[in-house]
């Protein structure tokens, strides 16, 4: 494998620092030059790969966000034999066990939802595009389960697949404020919703 030049370490660098303090403090709250001051650039160096924040946002959302998506919601759908299973499975990960995610801050994708969409076009296409990419693979799994026998065949796939993200999309929200005690109750009533699908 080719190695990564200089500048596109530099580059990475700066997008990686500014996920971590954008998850923590959000997009708007979180300045150039705070990321310059965490990553060691100059402010040269930063616009040298970015033309301004918002370019720098939309890139981490492409290179960083996008990809983090798909390990954790689009690959999980896309090779399962049980899809009921797959999707408790993927949630009680998210919430229990990845490394990354802390309840106080909740989920980044969701967090740049609620902050970014309302006010920038661009990042809520950006974003739209990762949440339908996600929909449509929780859909077409249930799809495939219902091909199979594991669910019943009047399920609407989409409704259930939409209804699936939004309630992520809550807990998550809840979580920041209740804290981590509220994920093994949403996990249980979800757990109850899918078996009602069969």
């Amino acid at each position: 494998m080719k190695a990564m030049s200089k500048a596109a370490q530099t580059r990475q660098n700066i997008l990686y620092k500014a996920f971590e303090m954008i998850y923590q403090k959000g997009f708007q709250a979180t300045s150039i030059d705070e990321i310059i001051a965490t990553t060691h650039v100059t402010k040269g160096a930063f616009f040298y790969h970015f033309k301004s924040k918002e370019e720098m946002g939309l890139a981490m959302i492409r290179e960083f966000l996008a990809p983090g998506m798909h390990t954790a919601v689009i690959a999980p759908m896309s090779h399962t034999e049980n899809p009921l299973d797959a999707i408790y499975d993927m949630m009680h990960y998210i919430l229990l066990k990845d490394p990354f995610f802390q309840s106080e801050y909740g989920c980044p994708a969701v967090n740049l939802i609620d902050e970014m969409s309302p006010v920038n076009s661009l990042f809520k296409d950006a974003l739209l595009t990762i949440s339908k990419q996600c929909q449509q693979a929780i859909e077409a799994s249930l799809q495939r389960g219902i091909e199979k026998g594991f669910i019943r065949k009047d399920i609407d796939t989409k409704h259930v697949s939409i209804f699936i993200l939004m309630s992520y999309s809550g807990v998550r929200n809840m979580g920041k404020l209740l804290g981590p005690g509220c994920y093994p109750v949403y996990l249980k009533e979800l757990k109850t919703y899918l078996h009602n699908l069969t």
